[in-house]
């Protein structure tokens, strides 16, 4: 794709970012002080880096990269992508996010298993945790396969190689960070991604020119119209909606951000800009892997190569760098967040309630250890499945199976029995991740039995369990 005078160039910038992110981490790591400082960022931020994390944590490798390529083979039916986490948002925004944030403050909650823990019970944090590690440590797993696709394409390295520099490097850049850093480097990162995935849609735009020729291209299309939205089947458009879109409701990395923000004002204002950015971010993504076939005319390629094939063609290499570096920026502010979000769980759901009364600095070394543990289990991920998309929606088919249903009824239904929501966790979990290891018998995706049998679950053991007396939570919330 290069020439060897501009690989060498390429490595020497992409060595320089990285050591500076490190360098910033080591910086933000100065003020690190507690375990609250390193997974909530001290429950102390105000708004634009709010924004900015909100948007730099949404749109990650597998949206610019995937998304693009989705939009390539597929058309413009693909924005129920961006629509199906952009409606459930919503709705985190106008219903939860204030009860999110109520019992986050009463209770000092760090991870989701704090909230599962105090409506069903410490037993809760286990199946709370086995969930969030499988989504996360997919998602995370899936940026490590995004940065080696990049440094494949840019400077040569095999794609095993470069999932294993791209582990060592995050690891050891949030390591040192925590979320802090991490909410830091998403500012950088939010901006630079948002202004470069525009500039590429408005120089596409320029280029086109026809637009008549190009829309009556789509519409006569081999397989089907794909200028329309409504050109997708009903079970992609299920699927899409039960794991990116209801995964959204049990976000860990979003819980974090709505207690690490200063006040309920900023979260709820920083994240309603953040569910605009975000949306158009990831229909512009769409728009342009459309436009990269039906306006620009590129056929017969890989079309997981579609980012490179694009910037390749239209940009002159300085701009090709820069946009390397927006793409970098996507995927590794991606990366860090989930990274740090799973960790979160290890040490505070896991670890933490075996140590007893243990002091922050300990708390602080615990939680650096679990980004470890975190990180192997997602290099591994990666390199058992590195397809980007697919590994996301993996990952997210486990969380919604496990966690959906226990969380929504936990916050909503009064009546939910402590027994019910353990059922419901550990049922839509075992049956969401052994229907993945089969291999999806019967064409059916592991979300479309993991969620209505944990549902179902709930439902019928609350009914036929003894009436318990209602949980004090509820009494703030009426508050």
């Amino acid at each position: 794709m290069f020439s060897n005078q501009q690989e060498t160039l390429l490595i020497i910038i992409i060595a320089i970012y990285f050591v500076f992110l490190f360098g910033l981490s080591l910086f933000v790591n100065r003020n690190v002080k507690t375990y609250e400082d390193y997974n909530v960022a001290g429950r102390s931020t105000s708004l634009m880096p709010l924004v900015l994390t909100f948007v730099g944590t949404a749109i990650g490798g597998s949206i610019l990269l995937g998304y693009m390529t989705k939009g390539y083979q597929f058309g413009m039916g693909q924005q129920w992508l961006a629509i199906g986490f952009t409606l459930t948002s919503i709705v985190i925004a106008a219903f939860l996010l204030k009860r999110i944030r109520l019992l986050g403050k009463k209770y000092n909650m760090v991870t989701m298993g704090d909230f599962t823990a105090l409506r069903f019970g410490e037993g809760a944090r286990v199946p709370t945790v086995l969930s969030i590690l499988c989504a996360y440590s997919a998602i995370t797993g899936m940026q490590f396969v995004a940065i080696a696709t990049i440094l494949k394409l840019t400077i040569g390295l095999s794609i095993t190689t470069g999932i294993l520099i791209s582990w060592a490097l995050l690891t050891l850049k949030t390591y040192f960070g925590g979320l802090k850093s991490v909410m830091w480097q998403d500012a950088i990162h939010g901006t630079i991604q948002t202004v470069g995935i525009f500039f590429l849609l408005v120089v596409i735009m320029v280029m086109v020119g026809d637009w008549g020729a190009l829309a009556v291209q789509a519409r006569n299309a081999e397989g089907g119209n794909m200028l329309s939205i409504f050109n997708i089947s009903p079970s992609e458009f299920l699927v899409y909606m039960l794991t990116i879109g209801a995964y959204q409701f049990v976000r860990q990395d979003l819980w974090q951000r709505f207690w690490a923000a200063k006040d309920d004002k900023v979260a709820k204002t920083g994240f309603w800009i953040a569910i605009v950015l975000g949306f158009l971010t990831a229909a512009v993504t769409i728009v342009i892997g459309f436009l990269g076939k039906y306006g620009l005319n590129i056929t017969g390629i890989d079309s997981s190569l579609i980012y490179y094939e694009i910037i390749g063609q239209i940009l002159p290499f300085s701009l090709v760098v820069v946009m390397l570096i927006a793409l970098l920026a996507t995927v590794i502010s991606c990366a860090d967040s989930f990274f740090l979000a799973a960790a979160s769980s290890v040490v505070n759901d896991i670890v933490k309630p075996r140590l007893g009364d243990v002091n922050d600095k300990k708390m602080l070394l615990y939680s650096r250890l679990s980004v470890v543990v975190v990180s192997i289990i997602s290099l591994l991920l990666a390199l058992y499945i590195p397809q980007l998309v697919t590994l996301w929606i993996t990952g997210t088919a486990m969380l919604v199976s496990g966690m959906l249903a226990p969380v929504l009824f936990g916050l909503f239904w009064r009546k939910t029995t402590k027994a019910a929501g353990l059922a419901a966790m550990w049922i839509g979990l075992i049956i969401a991740v052994g229907w993945q290891i089969a291999g999806h018998p019967f064409g059916l995706h592991p979300v479309f039995l993991g969620l209505p049998i944990s549902i179902i679950t709930l439902v019928t053991v609350t009914l036929v369990s003894g009436q318990e007396k209602e949980h004090e939570m509820y009494s703030a919330l009426k508050k």
